[in-house]
């Protein structure tokens, strides 16, 4: 049976923009959580417009320090990241355990729960964006999570509680991360042409971003998603409305020649598109440039 508590145990796995926006969440109301990572750190720095939150460390290296399971914990490593943080998992989870997935995709229930002892695995959609920068991280808006309506979220909603990072239940989770996946999708051109959001402003690259969506939502939609033909104007008109100078983890990733989060965010398209019959011709199009992108060779 699921254990639930009015102030469960949290850890966090994952001290990125994401990960620490959390942390600072938790920190703030007194719930800091056990924080661990590939890097050892002293604290974490989150800061805003209206002033910085520091949270004490230090971030836990090593997973065989770790002596009892959490009732939650927090994943926010990237998709290419869930097998390396495997021995965290393990150590962290048992079968009562509550795994909330704070990254990019519509398969993090698939991707997580091979490694989590039984537990249980929660998907989210993350709604705010964080920026990383050398010593600290920016967050760029107001905290928000979206979680499925299921007795899991209970134990989430208790930790978070009170905190600046609101949570939304959604009853049609499916319909909410599509949409979110949708604008995922897009941001991705970002990678290909090396600008940030002032690039939708854009004719060209504004009818290219449409197209692009309605693709998108095609597939969605035989996902199961119910959502309208407004909705890509929609995303559209939220980068057009956005700073200039906002970025994408995927573009942040691609400067620092890391591994792209390519496929959760854009193959999945294509790749779904397959399974139902779709075309998706600018799916495929973009899909093996981010594909080369991230990977090579050359």
């Amino acid at each position: 049976m699921m254990k639930m508590s009015e102030n469960p145990t949290v850890a966090l796995i994952g001290p990125g923009a994401i990960g620490t926006t959390i942390a600072a969440a938790l920190h703030e109301v007194g719930r800091t959580p056990t924080i661990c990572g590939r890097t050892a750190h002293e604290r974490l720095v989150l800061r805003d417009d209206s002033g910085s939150v520091v949270v004490p460390g230090p971030v836990r290296t090593d997973p065989a320090e770790i002596k009892n399971p959490f009732d939650l914990v927090f994943l926010a490593v990237k998709s290419t990241q869930v097998e390396a943080a495997a021995p965290w998992l393990s150590a962290l989870c048992s079968a009562e355990t509550v795994v909330c997935v704070l990254q990019n995709g519509v398969e993090q229930k698939a991707l997580v729960a091979p490694y989590v002892s039984g537990g249980t695995v929660l998907p989210s959609v993350v709604w705010f964006p964080a920026q990383r920068e050398p010593d600290s991280v920016w967050l760029r808006a107001k905290a928000r999570l979206t979680l499925p309506d299921t007795p899991a979220t209970g134990v989430v909603l208790a930790a978070l509680r009170d905190t600046r990072c609101s949570v939304d239940v959604a009853e049609d989770f499916t319909s909410v991360a599509w949409r979110k996946l949708l604008q995922n999708a897009v941001a991705g051109l970002m990678v290909l042409t090396g600008r940030r959001s002032g690039m939708f402003t854009r004719t060209d690259i504004t009818e290219l971003s449409l197209a692009y969506l309605r693709e998108c939502l095609a597939v969605a939609r035989a996902e199961g998603a119910t959502l309208g033909d407004e909705v890509a104007q929609e995303i559209v008109d939220k980068f057009h409305q956005s700073p200039a100078d906002l970025g994408t983890s995927i573009l942040a990733d691609r400067q620092a020649g890391q591994p792209l989060e390519w496929d959760c965010r854009n193959g999945v398209v294509q790749r779904y598109g397959r399974v139902h019959g779709i075309p998706t011709p600018l799916s495929d199009l973009i899909v093996p440039l981010l594909a080369a992108a991230s990977d090579g060779p050359g």
